[in-house]
């Protein structure tokens, strides 16, 4: 008998109801990590349908793809509906499947930012952290990736694991504990 293992939703017995904020799950998602040579990141940008972006910590979308830029040579690529994402043989390339070990939410309200700052350091007024940008920072004790996808409102990734730890220190901001 095969038995095959499902991946059980990170929000499961998570409380999102956070007021003044909107927190939104997306479980869904696909995600992949992306490494790779300049001949690689073009390849892959025609297949998904989009230019990777080559500006450092900002994010480009076309439909429900979007691709994230981590550093020099990584990107975060995640869409609603997984493309079919074939690596170019020719060029040096990585890329991996992340979908079992992070998750996402939507952060978003007019004291959403502020929410986020009770945990992550960086500046993220709007002047500062604009609409597009991204990166990895850390919330509270958990690593995150963060990107502002309208000026009230950010994409949260993290580990599955610190899903609820991550939401529950969100939801103390939001009520002015922390």
């Amino acid at each position: 008998m095969v038995s095959l293992l499902t991946r059980a939703n990170a929000f499961d017995g998570v409380e999102l109801a956070a007021p003044p904020l909107h927190l939104s799950a997306h479980p869904t998602i696909e995600r992949w990590l992306f490494r790779g040579d300049p001949a690689a990141v073009d390849a892959i940008g025609s297949v998904l349908g989009l230019a990777l972006p080559r500006e450092a910590c900002r994010a480009v979308s076309a439909g429900t793809t979007h691709a994230l830029w981590l550093g020099p040579d990584e990107w975060l690529l995640f869409s609603e509906t997984p493309p079919l994402v074939p690596g170019p043989a020719e060029n040096s390339h990585a890329l991996v499947d992340i979908g079992h070990r992070q998750a996402g939410f939507r952060v978003a309200g007019q004291q959403a930012a502020s929410a986020l700052n009770a945990g992550c350091p960086l500046d993220l007024d709007l002047a500062v952290f604009p609409v597009g940008a991204c990166t990895r920072t850390v919330f509270g004790k958990a690593e995150i990736v963060l990107w502002r996808v309208a000026p009230e409102m950010f994409h949260v990734e993290a580990a599955r694991s610190f899903v609820p730890y991550v939401v529950a220190l969100l939801r103390e901001a939001a009520r002015g504990v922390v």
